[in-house]
Order: structure tokens, then sequence, then C-alpha cells
């Protein structure tokens, strides 16, 4: 099993996991403004975003914290759909690849996790 090395690689696990997530009955209602929107037109966006905190070379502009303060102010999020999240990405994650890059992706996303969920309880 290969590293995560290219953006196609960081496409393939956001696919994945998205398939997977949307099934997810206890966090797909999160999802539902992304389904509106289109996943052709957010995976880019979240593709971008991992490319940087990965790669390094992605085109990310937005602020994550700000799109899921908006979020969390009309559906509130807890503990249990973060370890879903998480549990889900590392899942894909280790299905698809396994390397230095792999693990960096799956403790970023522990790490945001664990921020974003400190500071919206702080909110809420």
């Amino acid at each position: 099993m290969e590293d995560i090395k290219t953006r196609a690689d960081l496409e393939l696990i956001m696919d994945r996991f998205y398939t997977s997530i949307l099934k997810n009955p206890e966090i797909n209602h999160f999802f539902d403004d992304v389904v509106k929107v289109g996943l052709e037109k957010h995976l880019p966006v979240i593709v971008d975003f991992w490319e940087q905190m990965i790669l390094k070379t992605g085109n990310y502009k937005s602020n994550v914290f700000e799109i899921h303060r908006k979020i969390n102010e009309r559906l509130p999020f807890n503990k249990n759909h973060f370890s879903i999240w998480l549990d889900n990405l590392n899942r894909t994650i280790d299905f698809h690849f396994k390397g230095n890059n792999a693990e960096k992706m799956k403790t970023s996303a522990l790490s945001i996790a664990t921020i974003m969920q400190l500071k919206l309880d702080k909110r809420n």
C-alpha cells in the first residue's frame, strides 16, 4: 500500500469518505447543504483544503472554522458527531493508504476535530 502523494489520492479519499458519511443517519443531516450544492462542487474545495494541509500545494482560501460555526448555529455539533466524522475519515484513509502523509492526514484531522469541538462548545 502506498502513501498519499497526489491530489488524485486526496480526491479518492474524499470521494469514498463522503460516500460513507452521507449514508450515516447520525450525521448525514449536516451535509444537506453539501448535497444541495452538489458534491461535484463541494469536493474540489475540500480537496483543496487537504492538499494544502498535507501536500502543501493546495489553493484553499476559505475559513474552515467559520463555515462550521455557521452550521453549528443551525444544527449544533456534539462529541459523537466529531467521533463519527473522524472514525469514518480514518477508516477511509487506512483502507487506501499507508505512510507518513496518511498518518499526517489522520493526525491533522484529529487536531482539527478537537480544536473545532472546543471552540464550538464555547459557543453553545
